[in-house]
């Protein structure tokens, strides 16, 4: 529950919003509440005395009272939404600038589909809070005193009936979430789970095809999929139950009104229209009851969403500039390593790299080889920062790595990964993708040094061919050499071809 705080503090600019969705939900409570009083005017002092004078001037209130009513609603409603759609672009926005911020080490931790789930499902939830929760948490409490407080000054023996099916209602309301709480999270990680065995099939779906291994993932996806299925069903069960029940409560006050009421229309201590009115402030009572209940379940949801998005907002970069990094705007590109030793586990795992140390001279050109495993890829990483070395230090002109600006050190080092990834649009756009101002000469120059004009040129658009999604349209080839292009266009000191 601290976590679903933490992140409603991001609803913090928008408080002159909730201040004027909250004055005009009163004042729709306001209008809602007049009208069963209303409806006993017209029955009391209209129709039993057949005065269709009062009749014809309270329908006329009534019908001003609803027309309000709906009026403010609708501004109600405008800034309610302004205020939860603003918190969730803020929200999102503060989380995808977070991941921006994660070291390679971070990404091994939480996968594409765990984030993805935390920037969609799981914001979704928090955000039904805000919006619900504007209009629930004020409108419930308000309709509940409301309705309370004219029964008792208008007939308190009356609204004694109503008040003795409240300790039930309410035990029914905690028993509902006791036993929904554990399973919206539940549902929450099933999800979350079944978002990456989606994402892990759809990236790698032309390997599934490569080995005929469709089978299989359509029985790991029908796996994940029924998981998520029995908790959703189970938490529907309990809702399904419990709100007959209180609604069953609802039409047994119904009658227990209709019945004592009666009595006392008998002996002439209260009127027909006093029944009315009693009936409609039964469901202005009870009706807060189920909707505090219903975001009682989802509050259970946001709580277990907002833990799972603070995990990420909380998320310290495990490589990040120390406060005395200094700038390094210019590098002549001498790498030397001393003495590292390197484990993508820090509870001592075994190192992937022992004892490493070699010189690398500016404008030499180094090979590193070895089998696969080995670690070449792991030490590259290390110049550029993507990991810090556990033992020992990398060195870049003498200057430690982790005493240079990551964005200093990067700008200085061109990379082409061993796995290319490259962006929807157009082969351009994916060439000068670290260098944005770079000139068409610029471009063509680069290409034609990682032997990719030609190829480009030979498409009919050219250096306007859209790459399809991951570059699908390009060969392995193709790829890997607008990649090197790519990474030669910020005309790095140092140049990294793993």
């Amino acid at each position: 529950m601290n976590d679903l705080r933490r992140v409603l503090r991001f609803i913090s600019p928008y408080k002159k919003e909730i201040a004027f969705a909250t004055v005009f939900l009163g004042l729709v409570v306001f209008a809602d509440l007049s009208i069963p009083r209303l409806i006993q005017v017209i029955i009391d002092n209209g129709v039993a005395e057949m005065d269709m004078d009062v009749i014809l001037r309270t329908s006329l209130l009534m019908i001003g009272a609803s027309i309000l009513s709906a009026t403010l609603s609708i501004a109600n409603t405008f800034y309610s939404v302004r205020a939860s759609r603003g918190f969730e672009a803020d929200l999102r926005e503060a989380i995808f600038k977070k991941v921006q911020t994660f070291s390679f080490g971070n990404l091994d931790d939480l996968n594409t589909g765990q984030l993805l789930t935390r920037l969609t499902s799981d914001l979704t939830m928090v955000q039904m809070i805000v919006s619900m929760g504007v209009r629930m948490f004020i409108r419930a409490p308000l309709m509940f005193l409301g309705s309370f407080g004219i029964m008792f000054a208008t007939n308190p023996n009356l609204a004694t009936v109503i008040l003795a099916l409240l300790p039930v209602t309410f035990l029914l309301v905690f028993f509902f979430i006791r036993k929904v709480r554990p399973l919206f999270t539940q549902v929450q990680e099933r999800l979350d789970y079944l978002n990456q065995v989606l994402q892990e099939n759809l990236s790698g779906i032309r390997v599934v095809k490569s080995f005929v291994r469709s089978d299989y993932e359509n029985s790991r996806f029908e796996k994940a999929n029924s998981e998520l299925y029995g908790t959703s069903l189970k938490m529907n069960q309990y809702t399904s139950i419990f709100f007959p029940i209180v609604m069953a409560l609802m039409n047994l006050g119904t009658v227990a009104i209709i019945y004592y009421g009666g009595l006392q229309v008998s002996v002439g201590t209260t009127s027909v229209g006093q029944i009315m009115a009693f009936t409609n402030y039964l469901f202005s009572t009870m009706f807060p009851v189920l909707m505090i209940s219903m975001m009682a379940g989802q509050i259970s949801a946001a709580s277990a969403s907002a833990s799972r998005i603070m995990e990420v907002l909380d998320a310290v970069p495990e490589v990040q500039d120390s406060p005395e990094a200094i700038q390094l705007d210019e590098i002549q590109g001498r790498v030397v390593f001393e003495n590292v030793t390197f484990s993508y586990r820090d509870d001592g795992g075994d190192p992937v790299l022992t004892d490493i140390s070699f010189i690398a001279e500016p404008g030499e050109k180094v090979a590193l080889l070895g089998q696969t495993g080995s670690g070449k890829s792991s030490l590259i990483n290390l110049i550029p920062r993507f990991y810090d070395a556990n033992v020992g230090r990398v060195t870049i002109d003498g200057f430690d790595v982790k005493d240079i600006k990551i964005s200093k050190l990067r700008s200085h080092i061109g990379i082409s990964l061993q796995e290319v990834i490259l962006f929807s649009g157009t082969i351009r756009d994916n060439i000068r993708y670290g260098s944005p101002d770079a000139t068409e000469e610029e471009i063509i120059e680069v290409a034609k040094m990682a032997q990719a004009h030609e190829f480009i040129t030979a498409f009919p658009e050219g250096y306007d061919t859209l790459v399809g999604q991951r570059g699908v349209n390009l060969s392995g080839g193709q790829k890997q050499r607008v990649a090197i292009a790519r990474a030669l266009l910020v005309k790095p000191k140092i140049l990294i071809l793993d």
